[in-house]
């Protein structure tokens, strides 16, 4: 009876000794994870805060030098900042364009080019440098998010001009300008058309999709989105993680639209706009150019976009479908 009450102690000892170990287990399990989400969750600030934590000064284009006429307007929108413009007009416009360029390069002067093509096709341009670049205010770049106001308050702009009267608005932007076009057309009943070029579906599937080409796994790339999101709601407020190109395209509510991308484009991957042209099936005219043209335009025909008649047909045919005589 003695031998067995002792073994019995012995078992009762080990089966204790077992609860501190799952214990040690289970606490380096929850430290590991905490580690790892807080590793995940730096990596977004740290590569996002110098893109957009910024103003961008360059190097403005003259009219003069594309051989047009424009006049400097300076816009303000409704959360106060004031932005430099540029209107070319045309004789009895069929519409008027408005133009946004790139995160942090070209100034939108370098689209003279494209507004002295719309001018000789009977459409007149607003090219609008946004919010925290050149010589328009601000300090902070909102991927897309705010932006949509500096259309606005072109949109307004115009339509406060009796000249314009009826005529059509039709926004045309390229990378963040193209994003920003999308939003703007989802968020703005009086745009009647859009021309986007290299757009970015969200902003974390353009993250994920970077990391993706720079060798990084899917898996882990994927893992990257939420993190993204929780970091722009921080930056931006959460209320604006609404406004993204994947849920504004759904918006168009009949107006034409043309989307166009390069499927080698390095800047913003094809996969974008797949999303964006599956978001909205059989709804959007699309043109896309085989290799990395992030401006869809070839770079040696961007001064004058006609040159590149593939390009330009497609632009210029678009707009007559919907807008002209």
């Amino acid at each position: 009876m003695k031998s067995s009450s002792t073994f019995s102690n012995l078992y009762i000892r080990r089966v204790k000794r077992k609860k501190p170990v799952k214990k040690i287990i289970t606490i380096i399990v929850i430290i590991l994870t905490a580690v790892i989400i807080a590793a995940l969750a730096a990596i977004p600030p740290l590569v996002m805060k110098e893109i957009i934590h910024l103003h961008v000064d360059f190097e403005e284009k003259s009219p003069s030098d594309f051989g047009v006429e424009a006049e400097e307007v300076w816009l303000t929108t409704e959360d106060g900042i004031r932005l430099i413009s540029w209107e070319v007009k045309a004789h009895d416009p069929k519409g008027i364009v408005i133009f946004l360029s790139g995160i942090h390069n070209p100034s939108v002067t370098a689209f003279f080019g494209h507004a002295k093509m719309m001018a000789e096709n009977g459409y007149s341009s607003l090219l609008i440098e946004m919010r925290s670049h050149g010589r328009s205010e601000g300090d902070k770049i909102y991927i897309g998010t705010r932006e949509y106001l500096d259309t606005k308050a072109g949109v307004e702009y115009i339509k406060g001009k009796p000249e314009y009267g009826d005529v059509p608005v039709i926004v045309f932007g390229v990378s963040m300008g193209g994003a920003t076009a999308i939003n703007s057309t989802g968020e703005i009943p009086d745009i009647d058309g859009l021309i986007s070029l290299s757009a970015f579906s969200t902003a974390q599937d353009l993250f994920s999709d970077t990391m993706i080409g720079m060798g990084v796994p899917p898996v882990i790339a994927a893992i990257q989105k939420p993190f993204v999101k929780l970091y722009m709601g921080f930056e931006y407020g959460f209320g604006s993680l609404k406004i993204n190109p994947l849920d504004e395209i759904k918006k168009l509510n009949g107006r034409p639209a043309l989307l166009m991308h390069s499927t080698e484009d390095s800047q913003v991957p094809y996969s974008s706009f797949e999303r964006l042209i599956a978001a909205v099936p059989g709804q959007i005219e699309t043109f896309v150019r085989v290799g990395d043209h992030h401006f869809v335009c070839r770079d040696e025909c961007f001064k004058e976009p006609w040159t590149d008649e593939e390009y330009a047909g497609a632009v210029l045919s678009f707009l007559d479908k919907y807008f002209g005589d």
